[in-house]
Parts: C-alpha cells; structure tokens; sequence
C-alpha cells in the first residue's frame, strides 16, 4: 500500500510540482490549498506524512503544525516545512513548534522526495532486538511505538522518537550532533546543528522527570545515562 502525504501549499504551481514529484517517486497524495482544510484533512485522511506550507490563508502553516501537535489523532504525523522564509530564526521557529524537517524554496523536487522516504523511514528503522527499554522511570516500546514516564503516555513526533531510542539503546555513549544528524535525520553532510539541539530541547520538555536520563556533553553532543 503507497504510503499518503497531504501537500499543504496556496501556490497551484508549487501543490502540481510537489504533487507530481511524490507521485512519481511512489506516494499517494492529498492536497489542501489553505491551512483550514489542512487541518480538516489531516485529521480525516491521517496521512503518513504532512509537506506544510508556512504562508497560507485562513490558518498559516506555523499555527496549523502548533494545533496538530496538540491532538493526540495527529501528534505523531511528521511534518516537514516547506517555505520561503529561509532564516535561522524561522528554522528554530519552525523546529520548535515540532516541525520534523524544514525545506526552503526553492528546491529541489529530487532532495524534496528523498527527505520525504527518510522521514518516514525513521518511524520504521526501529530495533526489533529490543522491543521494550526502560531506563529508570523511562519506557519506550519500540513496536507500538509508545513512550511513558511514570506510566504517563508522552505523546512524541517520529523524530523525537528516533532519537530518544537511538540515545537509549547507545546508553552511556556519547553522540555527537554530527552522528545524530546522520543517524536520525540521515544527512550525510552536516546541515545545521541547532536542528539537533532545537529537538533535543522539545524532547526534554516533553519528558519531564526522565529528562534528567539525557545529558548534554558540552563542546560534543548528548548522551543517555541512568541517572
């Protein structure tokens, strides 16, 4: 079964090329033409992934990312911004409201396309050696794809996933941003390391008390320990 992806862009031309691009690289895809109807498809479809325009009508693509990742139906879709405001402020921006991915235009549709199968490739490259890991009064359950803290469900996007289960199983190791770019987001080349960062942030917000299991190495990167 082709994988959905709703493209989310006001601009006809963009929506067709985008459209025709995934299309051909082997995806189903719906589209939506205003944030209202983004939102409204997004919870009907519940695509496997969202290719979000910033600057729409109606409800602009910022607010649309904030209010899926507060329903629970759409909190794990991952998003990838793809927009003409290219600087670092509108990134972080964009990252921090659980953006997964942010692409600026122009672009090129054949990176567009391969971003698209490695973000959904990250919700698939789970570890079935282990299927449950806890570190203190953290659980992550690798094939149902759930994390909790003290029991607490914690609701994570694909990405927040990936890397705290990469952090996880290399417990004790240290990670640089470099390895988790290419580890988690699959760039082979370093893009920008503040997208490691801006996510790590948003992960220990969501984990409360178990944050303490991530520690920052400074100069190098982050690891997991048990206490």
């Amino acid at each position: 079964m082709k994988a959905k992806i709703l493209v989310v862009d006001d601009e006809p031309d963009a929506l067709e090329l985008i459209e025709f691009n995934l299309k051909a690289g082997g995806f189903e895809v719906v589209t939506a033409a205003d944030g209202a109807e983004a939102l409204r498809k997004s919870r009907t479809v519940l695509p496997a992934l969202i290719v979000l325009d910033l600057m729409l009508p109606e409800v602009d693509g910022l607010e649309v990312c904030k209010m899926l990742r507060r329903d629970p139906a759409t909190a794990a879709i991952p998003i990838m911004m793809l927009t003409a405001k290219a600087s670092e402020v509108d990134r972080v921006i964009g990252l921090e409201l659980g953006a997964d991915d942010y692409v600026t235009k122009p672009f090129s549709p054949r990176e567009l396309v391969l971003r698209v199968k490695n973000l959904l490739r990250r919700g698939q490259a789970a570890d079935e050696k282990q299927e449950l890991i806890r570190v203190g009064q953290l659980s992550i359950d690798i094939p149902r794809h759930q994390v909790s803290v003290r029991g607490r469900k914690v609701e994570l996007t694909s990405t927040e996933f990936k890397l705290l289960t990469l952090l996880v199983q290399r417990q004790g190791r240290v990670q640089s941003r470099e390895q988790l770019l290419k580890d988690v987001w699959d760039y082979d080349t370093l893009i920008d390391t503040r997208t490691v960062d801006t996510h790590m942030r948003r992960l220990r917000e969501k984990l409360g008390p178990a944050a303490k299991h991530l520690d920052t190495v400074r100069g190098v990167g982050y690891r997991c320990v048990e206490e």
